[in-house]
């Protein structure tokens, strides 16, 4: 009789907990659900705007590679407005960018402008820089591309930083200048994938280092013979 009151009154206490409890683990358990049902909608979408991405960016790429650069301006601004921060929008303006780069600089420079501070792959953003002072220096603006070279820690990029260092100082007729930067650029970190050759080339093209000017030598006048002094069979002649 005692066990039969022990098991009642532990029923009553369960009892007495879910009625107080149950509500709250039911609520738990339907956060749970819902929580899961939303991270799986969620990659779902995800997926989804990959995809449309994906698409996009493969129409610009298709465009390039044709030719028509109206086509892929057209794809990419839209790839632009539907997907702001895609890793696909910031490979697509570089693909724009090259295309652009002779007949529409100020666009291709916009583009590689929104890479470079866009993008949160460090590599990525290092070509877009490079590139961006490129099209700086073919438009001139020589000391905004030279600014835009200075980078504390270029890493594997630190070659092909040098040697483009060294065109912009060629181009605007420092020579010794830019004789530094492609020798420094053939040391620094990622020179094995510097064209050596045509490295070399750049640098035998700069004008020969000027050497310590010789001293010059002045022929000294002629001496003046002393008043009464006889004169030379030259003079006399």
């Amino acid at each position: 009789m005692d066990d039969y009151l022990t098991d009642k009154e532990q029923f009553e206490r369960l009892r007495q907990w879910w009625s107080e409890n149950g509500w709250f683990l039911i609520g738990g358990l339907a956060i749970g659900l819902l929580a899961l049902y939303g991270y799986r909608q969620y990659n779902v979408y995800q997926d989804s705007k990959s995809e449309s991405a994906g698409m996009l960016y493969e129409a610009v790429k298709t465009a390039v590679d044709g030719g028509n650069t109206a086509a892929a301006e057209t794809s990419f601004e839209q790839l632009r407005a539907d997907h702001p921060s895609h890793a696909y929008t910031y490979q697509a303006a570089l693909l724009v960018a090259r295309a652009e780069v002779v007949t529409a600089p100020d666009k291709a420079a916009e583009h590689l402008r929104l890479t470079m501070e866009g993008t949160s792959d460090p590599d990525l953003a290092m070509v877009a820089r490079l590139r961006l002072a490129r099209v700086l220096a073919y438009r001139e603006q020589y000391d905004d591309a030279l600014k835009l070279l200075e980078v504390e820690s270029p890493g594997q990029f630190g070659g092909r930083l040098g040697e483009i260092k060294g065109d912009i100082y060629f181009a605007r007729g420092e020579a010794d200048a830019a004789r530094t930067a492609y020798l420094e650029a053939m040391v620094a970190p990622g020179a094995e994938f510097l064209d050596r050759n045509y490295l070399q080339m750049k640098l035998a093209d700069l004008p020969a280092r000027p050497d310590v000017p010789p001293e010059v030598v002045t022929e000294p006048p002629a001496a003046t013979p002393p008043e009464g002094a006889p004169k030379t069979t030259e003079e006399g002649a």
